[in-house]
């Protein structure tokens, strides 16, 4: 069996209550991972925000590596 490494790039939508358009940029990079909202009760309440939903919008592998021949 081949074993391969697999680079994916995927692409997400996040809809966030926030004060500031800047904000929610930086908010929604920092605080959403693997398609999860990440971010903390204490974090919520400190930047004032919180996150409604995250949808995932592209999912495509854009390179593929084969790494052993076993």
């Amino acid at each position: 069996m081949k074993t391969y490494r697999v680079t994916l790039t995927k692409a997400y939508t996040v809809t966030i209550n926030t004060n500031e358009k800047a904000q929610a940029k930086h908010l929604a990079e920092f605080y959403t991972g693997d398609i999860q909202d990440i971010s903390t009760d204490q974090a919520r309440k400190e930047h004032n925000f919180s996150i409604e939903q995250i949808k995932c919008g592209m999912n495509e592998g854009f390179d593929v590596e084969e790494i052993s021949n076993v």
